[in-house]
């Protein structure tokens, strides 16, 4: 073998353990990423929607929450009280959580009770209430637990009807209507409890029922999506769990004359991770439009 060879190969060696080493840390720091930083921030996403069916009353505040699923990875009742703090600083009018409060078998995950979780919750700060549905993975733990222990310290949650929020110069309706997949929705039977002359909001968990919402209702608000949880360069979404693949993944649409946003949430299901999702706070400007 001649010299010249062999520094060739020691340098074929050195360029092979260099990609590889470099693979290695590019792999080091994507798994660091989405399973410990990105499960751990909380954002906060802003949006202004002009609905139909809101009126010529003046713009509103909302926060709206999901899938706090507290006791997921990096996601325990440190954060939750992180989120209670930051939600009150937002200084909404209203605050809707749309379900999802606890973990059901979550890799690497720690149960926390809907009765501590409750607790916590029962800090955030809104004039006209805290008003909440649940979630599919509430009704696996049990309805009735979770809706206990959220009413039991001055959270509404509203399954198939409405309450009236009502201000000084401002009043509208909520109608909860119960999860697609586990409960028993009866959308009609919500909104019709609303008075005819009065603007709807309609909270529920799963975006899928969005094609069954008439058009009086102003604004659905949704969770259950986490956004997909995991965004892939030219792939996109990893998984999201509807039947309308990544139509209502997260944001705002409109369709047919109607509006829904979703909320990508807070924590993780099943597993762990988020990668370019990172867990928000979702700030609702709503205010009326004609023709939008």
């Amino acid at each position: 073998m001649t010299p010249g060879t062999s520094a060739r190969k020691r340098g074929r060696v050195s360029w092979s353990a260099g990609i590889l080493l470099a693979l290695v840390l590019t792999a080091g720091v994507l798994l660091f990423w989405a399973f410990y930083w990105e499960p751990g921030r909380l954002v906060v996403r802003e949006a202004t929607l002009e609905v139909p069916g809101w009126g010529d009353a003046r713009p509103m505040r909302f926060v709206l929450l999901a899938d706090l699923h507290v006791g997921s990875p990096r996601n325990g009742i440190e954060k939750l009280r992180r989120l209670v703090r930051r939600t009150n600083e937002l200084e909404p009018e209203v605050v809707l959580i749309a379900g999802d409060f606890v973990i059901d078998n979550v890799f690497a995950g720690t149960f926390v009770s809907p009765e501590d979780i409750a607790i916590e919750l029962a800090e955030l700060e809104a004039p006209l209430g805290v008003v909440a549905v649940l979630g599919n993975h509430d009704r696996w733990l049990s309805a009735d637990r979770v809706a206990e222990a959220l009413t039991s310290r001055g959270i509404s949650v509203i399954e198939n009807r409405a309450i009236l929020l009502e201000g000084a110069d401002r009043r509208f309706w909520v109608a909860g209507v119960s999860d697609f997949w586990t409960g028993h929705p009866d959308v009609l039977g919500a909104v019709e409890q609303a008075e005819e002359d009065d603007a709807v909001l309609l909270l529920t968990h799963n975006p899928d029922i969005f094609p069954e919402i008439p058009n009086r209702v102003a604004l659905t608000l949704a969770g259950h999506t986490h956004g997909g949880q995991v965004i892939l360069p030219f792939v996109g979404r990893a998984i999201t769990p509807s039947r309308f693949g990544e139509k209502f993944a997260v944001g705002h649409v409109a369709e047919d004359g109607k509006h829904i946003f979703v909320t990508s949430g807070v924590g993780t299901s099943r597993l762990g991770v988020r990668f370019r999702v990172p867990p928000e706070i979702a700030v609702l400007e709503i205010s009326g439009c004609d023709g939008c």
